[in-house]
């Protein structure tokens, strides 16, 4: 059906640290939790359509991330060459979403205009506010603009049949997340709505945020739009690569579907 979509998700880099960084006021017990950081693929016989471009080597390097498979890699392993790809949504612009996105020359990129507005106004001025920013990605999508290559959205809005994106808010001021329609029911991608399982689960906030309030009443939203909370997948969880079934053999721990029902517990 011309509304119902494979939807991948490709892990690209890691970061050890302990569970102290991923929570405002910490962790009582702080043991070993680290992230993962991915790109998402929705395609079907209509489309191909890519989700964030994940962070360039550079940037990774001078944050201490650790880049397991360039993000053109990855893309190639299931099949797609970023030059061919015509629709590239933006969650939001943060390093690790915006990176990469000369990966797409003939792409139009879609995203929020209050995460633009927000990327190239005041807030910039202080370190707090832009420390998740590589200015080089925020220019970058500025002549995009001028190009004619950008579509704005303001709120929640359909892109495609069994697509749509919705402004959450929270962690940064213009973060959407995206409903895609599968087999298996609607599936929500996160991205930094929910950084981990364990934000919705427990209600807390990853210490990166522009909106404490916005990104709690996200965790709500997020569940309306999905129907379940088996069907959210977050932004940088490791354990979305055990609770769905790999893409191939040879792509094994690096790519999995989420169009298809978990593995594990929902």
């Amino acid at each position: 059906m011309s509304d119902r979509y494979e939807v991948l998700a490709l892990k690209y880099a890691r970061n050890d640290r302990p569970a102290s960084h991923n929570f405002i006021g910490g962790d009582p017990h702080d043991h070993s939790m680290p992230i993962d950081y991915y790109v998402w693929v929705i395609r079907n016989e209509q489309r191909t359509v890519v989700v964030d471009s994940g962070f360039n080597p550079t940037s990774g390097a001078r944050r201490s991330r650790e880049l397991i498979t360039p993000v053109n890699v990855a893309l190639a392993s299931v099949g797609i060459d970023g030059s061919d790809v015509e629709h590239v949504i933006t969650t939001h612009m943060h390093y690790d979403h915006a990176g990469n996105n000369d990966l797409f020359p003939n792409a139009c990129f879609y995203m929020q205009e209050s995460e633009m507005q927000f990327a190239t106004g005041p807030c910039m001025c202080h370190h707090f506010l832009n420390h998740p920013y590589e200015v080089d990605d925020v220019t970058d999508m500025v002549r995009r603009v001028y190009a004619g290559k950008v579509s704005f959205c303001a709120g929640d809005r359909e892109l495609f049949p069994g697509i749509t994106v919705h402004h959450i808010g929270g962690h940064s001021r213009g973060l959407q997340c995206v409903r895609v329609e599968t087999q298996r029911g609607p599936v929500v991608l996160a991205s930094d709505a929910s950084h981990l399982y364990e934000h919705m689960r427990s209600g807390r906030v990853f210490p990166t945020c522009d909106s404490v309030s916005d990104t709690v009443f996200g965790y709500g939203r997020l569940k309306e739009l999905a129907g379940s909370a088996g069907r959210i997948v977050p932004g940088h969880d490791p354990e979305v690569m055990n609770r769905y079934p790999a893409f191939s053999a040879q792509t094994e721990g690096l790519v999995v579907r989420l169009d298809v029902d978990e593995l594990g517990p929902g």
